[in-house]
């Protein structure tokens, strides 16, 4: 079969427009033509253009005419835009995590800190509600960008459930770090959230995702969240907090500590820890344990390379793993990250959608249930750990 070509745009010109780019080039079934890329920051898109040999637009519209499939790597505030802008024209768009957001009332004394959650769940499912309309006027798919749901770990997961049609009582899964490198994280005004949406989302939408499969292996129809409770903390916030400079800790209204508990149809459960406290670089798993197997998911760091470098020094010029604080001493540094953490088979699969009406494992309505079941979660934690129930998708 002869390979289809499509062409691509970027909007976006920022950490996630990088990787995005980087895994195109890694595409093997389809042809991809990267036309271009948008970005309010011009001064950024028009460098990001250059280094690529792409063409900066001068808006999002006339990019969005030329290709095919747009790639939405923009804040959370501008995700609904750029989606329905997108959908409107018949295109395929290609949406990070997470699907959309509450950012705020738009006004200078919001914080996120000192409005009610019912506001944000709210809000957020109107913006989830729009853009799912979009979608099914639209020729165009909305494809969302959870990379975990790729992770190698996580399919052949999927495989074993799906094989032994297991039933999953529970699971375990985390992301952490020692805190983002982008500096409007810090606002909820333009993340729509803090650590429970930002890296919660991840280990959040891989365990919804399972419970779908096991659901639909075994009874031809997913196993959906029902209610969540929900924590929220802010310990770089605290007035006791001892900053020795490892931890970032300039936020300014969001949580930097989170723990959901999400209760399933079935009554199974899942708990998802999130949190921008932890050293040692990324610490991304997921642990599923069924009533015939266990499985440990480790997606950063794994032990598929391990390296000793006695003198940060001699590392200079060499990366090991994303978010790491030094490069002394032992490293799990992956034989390839990307890979692990599944930017290049999304990537993959979303085009082969395009291209050829593939089905795709991540698509909007698991990043609508992702969204409903985090906002739900703030909800819960504004109420210290009531049980709030989870509309689904």
């Amino acid at each position: 079969m002869q390979k289809k070509t499509i062409r691509a745009g970027i909007v976006g010109a920022g950490f996630s427009a990088r990787f995005h780019y980087e895994a195109i080039a890694k595409v093997y079934g389809v042809h991809v033509e990267v036309v271009g890329v948008y970005a309010l920051d011009t001064a950024q898109a028009r460098e990001y253009a250059v280094e690529r040999g792409i063409r900066a637009y001068d808006s999002l519209e006339s990019l969005i005419d030329d290709v095919d499939i747009i790639h939405c790597c923009v804040l959370v505030a501008g995700h609904e835009q750029v989606a329905v802008a997108a959908l409107e024209r018949g295109r395929y768009v290609i949406v990070e995590k997470p699907l959309t957001g509450y950012c705020g009332d738009g006004s200078d004394t919001f914080h996120g800190d000192r409005f009610p959650k019912e506001i944000a769940l709210q809000r957020g499912l109107e913006s989830v509600d729009r853009m799912l309309a979009a979608e099914a006027k639209s020729k165009g798919r909305i494809l969302y960008a959870e990379n975990w749901v790729y992770a190698p770990s996580i399919q052949r997961e999927r495989e074993i459930i799906e094989k032994t049609k297991s039933q999953i009582l529970w699971i375990h899964g985390e992301e952490s770090h020692s805190g983002s490198h982008n500096p409007t994280y810090a606002y909820w005004k333009f993340s729509g959230g803090g650590v429970m949406i930002g890296k919660g989302c991840h280990p959040l939408t891989a365990a919804l995702y399972l419970k779908r499969v096991e659901g639909r292996a075994r009874d031809g129809r997913p196993v959906r969240p029902k209610s969540v409770t929900a924590r929220t903390h802010a310990i770089t916030r605290l007035e006791n907090f001892r900053d020795e400079g490892h931890i970032r800790r300039d936020y300014y209204d969001i949580d930097d500590f989170s723990v959901m508990h999400v209760t399933f149809e079935d009554d199974t459960v899942a708990t998802v820890f999130a949190s921008d406290i932890v050293l040692g670089g990324i610490h991304n798993w997921l642990e599923v344990c069924a009533n015939n197997h266990r499985t440990l998911c480790n997606i950063n760091p794994n032990t598929a390379l391990q390296v000793y470098n006695p003198l940060d020094a001699n590392f200079r010029d060499v990366y090991t793993v994303e978010k790491i604080g030094t490069k002394q001493g032992w490293t799990s540094m992956p034989a390839d990250e990307d890979w692990f953490t599944g930017y290049p088979q999304e990537i993959e699969a979303f085009y082969r959608a395009a291209a050829y009406g593939e089905p795709v494992e991540s698509d909007s309505r698991l990043a609508a249930d992702t969204i409903s079941t985090i906002y739900s979660a703030y909800v819960s934690a504004e109420r210290k750990g009531a049980e709030i129930k989870v509309r689904v998708y």
